[in-house]
């Protein structure tokens, strides 16, 4: 069953204690709680790592597992690789299928393709993949470099948290240094139905995160999402102030930001690892959000990440639409990414 927007969140309870994931029979694509609705959603995320899979494919083909010798072992590897799976992850998880087989505990064919997709789950499955909304008002935290699709994100989040959820949210417009940014941001907190908070061009970003937990606190408003410039990881300076903007929301909230997610290209493949790297130093990530799976051969690197950096996969994009942010869903995307 495909993961719902319910079952990605930490939400309190009526006492204001955490709660588990409601039981609303919901799918990802937030209501459709029928098989074929299940099945809609998988067909749109196989649809959406076609390019991936097809570069997997081309190795893993139906006779590759037919004869087990080191060849095979070394196709899978290079196939696994080409898909930016990583190199220490693709080790780790063809030399676990090598040791089963030799044990007679695994045989070739199907049974290999399908342990192949459980090992890759396992790989993405990190623990802490739900994102905590336990406080009120809960606030997240959105990071990444220029281009990866931040601001849209917010806005596509900040509609299912409304939709899904019934939950209010304001969005900060931290980004500060690009009038554009704010302007997009506004447009997409039209459309969310979320209210917005904004400084001037060129102001603190901090100020306007601390303006924005203040109004959340005074209206009872449920989450602040915090957009924040984009900047190249190289860059130390911006990534220093983006850890002075944290300390900001931790001055004004205990706890906050209760959720750090950075947004990453996926075309970028292990470029994207390295982001993500040089950002958990500044604003000690929680998760990721992956974008533009829909245009990229390199959807691997969900599973990269996920591995060598311990840092869950919580949402990923993988088109243009508001249903197009999705949960992430460890067994069916290694399932869509190997086409079994």
């Amino acid at each position: 069953m495909a993961t719902s927007w319910r079952d990605v969140f930490d939400l309190p309870d009526q006492d204001g204690h955490a709660a588990g994931p409601a039981d609303a029979g919901e799918d990802a694509t937030g209501g459709d709680p029928t098989e074929e609705g299940r099945r809609g959603v998988f067909k749109r995320l196989r649809e959406s790592l076609s390019k991936s899979r097809a570069a997997l494919q081309a190795e893993l083909s139906s006779s590759l597992f037919e004869q087990l010798d080191d060849e095979t072992w070394e196709r899978l590897e290079e196939a696994l690789i080409l898909a930016d799976v990583g190199a220490r992850t693709t080790a780790d998880g063809v030399g676990r299928l090598e040791a089963e087989v030799e044990s007679g505990t695994l045989s070739g064919g199907e049974a290999l393709r399908d342990r192949l997709v459980e090992l890759l789950a396992e790989v993405a499955g990190v623990e802490g993949a739900r994102i905590d909304l336990r406080r009120r008002p809960a606030v997240i935290m959105v990071v990444g470099v220029n281009g990866t699709g931040k601001t849209t994100t917010i806005g596509k989040l900040a509609w299912h948290l409304r939709d899904e959820l019934g939950l209010s949210v304001i969005v900060a417009a931290a980004d500060t240094y690009r009038a554009a940014a704010i302007e997009q941001l506004e447009t997409w907190a039209g459309r969310a139905g979320a209210e917005i908070v904004r400084g001037a061009p060129g102001g603190d970003p901090g100020a306007v995160v601390f303006d924005a937990i203040a109004a959340a606190e005074s209206r009872g408003v449920d989450v602040v999402i915090a957009d924040t410039a984009g900047r190249l990881h190289t860059h130390q300076n911006l990534m220093n102030e983006l850890a002075k903007v944290r300390g900001v929301a931790a001055k004004r909230l205990e706890g906050a930001p209760h959720e750090s997610l950075i947004v990453i290209d996926a075309t970028t493949g292990q470029n994207g690892l390295r982001q993500a790297q040089a950002f958990a130093e500044a604003v000690d990530l929680t998760g990721v959000v992956l974008t533009k799976l829909d245009g990229t051969a390199k959807g691997g690197i969900a599973l990269a990440i996920a591995s060598e950096l311990d840092l869950p996969v919580k949402l990923i994009g993988v088109g243009e639409g508001l249903d197009d942010l999705r949960p992430f869903d460890a067994r069916e995307f290694a399932g869509a990414l190997v086409g079994a």
